[in-house]
């Protein structure tokens, strides 16, 4: 159950349609993305608001037709909530090129939805001087693009939209570290529907909904009954796995998710100009399994159990998910030579079978004996 303090964000998420016809309603153009490596700061700089499209509890139907079956659910139920018109008030599409399946159902969602402008802006893997002039040259020819699409892009106005997601980010890393502590009055659903609020609305009114936020946070709170747990993985959509973790014994204290941490950290990059400042942000995210090698990530992800005082690790990965399943062996057995127990959720399509997680999860918390 939703709480009070997370209330007024899981309103925006179950009325996600009205919130975009709203903001397209006051003259406001929307970008769809898919990941968060795409540069929201720089659309908003042109002008335009950066919607992040996620999909859909319902079960795919139309899709079928235009999407292969290995592709993750998440892809798959954003289609068909493309199909279904729910992101009618898009004007166009930016992807952000990370795994192979997101860029290829861009493709499909131009030729099926319709998106202009529509761009697939290439990325570095690795962090060199040639890179980030690379990386320079596709933001700049980004910005022409949505120019020529009715934007305004100046070095003046994505230096206001780094300031004002360098806020959102810095508030969302204060909460977390509150999290840390384990002093958060928020459940792991709270917290992912306090994120995905922040995909769909105006960056602007996101900001002071944050602050109002934790202006509210009571000063002292109970750390709750449950194991300490980190959640890795992709992108978690359905806030009900995480509900079912904490009720089967867990409680999420970290998490390292596309639809979480690694969105916010770092807060601001640095560099001689707004645009090298968005490239250095670039560079030094917080790994995902799409841009960087698992051996890589492992101390990254060990040093936020630690900061976190987490004592185990579920995994939870989007089924078919290539770059995730591709990492897990290795931290798997990482994790099992330090003695520290992980399971593994996979979110099939058909949706979560819940008593049959539920009772893996008791018998994973309780093998653990906190």
């Amino acid at each position: 159950m939703i709480s009070d303090l997370a209330r007024p964000f899981d309103e925006i998420v179950r009325n996600m349609d009205q919130e975009l016809q709203t903001l397209a309603s006051e003259g406001k153009r929307l970008i769809g993305y898919f990941c968060t490596y795409t540069p929201v700061e720089l659309i908003h700089a042109s002008g335009f608001i950066p919607v992040r499209i996620l999909g859909d509890a319902g079960t795919v139907e139309k899709a079928y037709t235009l999407t292969p079956d290995f592709i993750c659910p998440y892809l798959r139920k954003a289609v068909e909530k493309g199909l279904n018109g729910s992101y009618k008030c898009l004007d166009g599409l930016v992807q952000g090129y990370t795994c192979d399946a997101a860029c290829g159902v861009a493709n499909i969602w131009e030729a099926n939805m319709g998106a202009d402008p529509f761009h697939i802006l290439p990325l570095p893997y690795v962090d060199q001087d040639e890179s980030r002039s690379f990386l320079r040259s596709g933001l700049e020819d980004l910005a022409e693009i949505l120019k020529r699409a009715g934007g305004d892009f100046s070095q003046e106005r994505l230096a206001d939209s780094l300031d004002i997601y360098g806020r959102i980010r810095t508030l969302m890393s204060e909460l977390y570290e509150i999290r840390y502590e384990h002093r958060l009055p928020l459940s792991a659903e709270d917290f992912l529907t306090i994120v995905q609020a922040g995909f769909i609305t105006a960056p602007e009114r996101y900001l002071s909904m944050l602050h109002d936020l934790i202006d509210a946070l009571p000063e002292t709170c109970d750390p709750g009954e449950g194991v300490p747990i980190l959640v890795s993985g992709s992108l978690i959509e359905e806030t009900k796995v995480l509900r079912i973790i904490e009720e089967s014994g867990g409680r999420v204290v970290a998490d390292d998710l596309c639809t979480g941490m690694r969105n916010f950290v770092p807060a601001y990059g640095h560099g001689s100009d707004p645009m090298d400042q968005l490239i250095d942000r670039f560079m030094n995210r917080f790994p995902c399994p799409s841009r960087s090698s698992a051996e890589y990530r492992l101390p990254r992800l060990l040093d936020l159990m630690k900061h976190s005082k987490a004592c185990a690790m579920v995994f939870v990965f989007q089924k078919y998910c290539t770059p995730h399943l591709s990492d897990y062996p290795f931290l798997n057995d990482a994790l099992k030579d330090k003695g520290i127990p992980s399971i593994m959720v996979e979110l099939d399509e058909t949706g979560i079978m819940e008593g049959q997680l539920k009772t893996r999860l008791e018998s994973f918390f309780e093998m653990i004996g906190w």
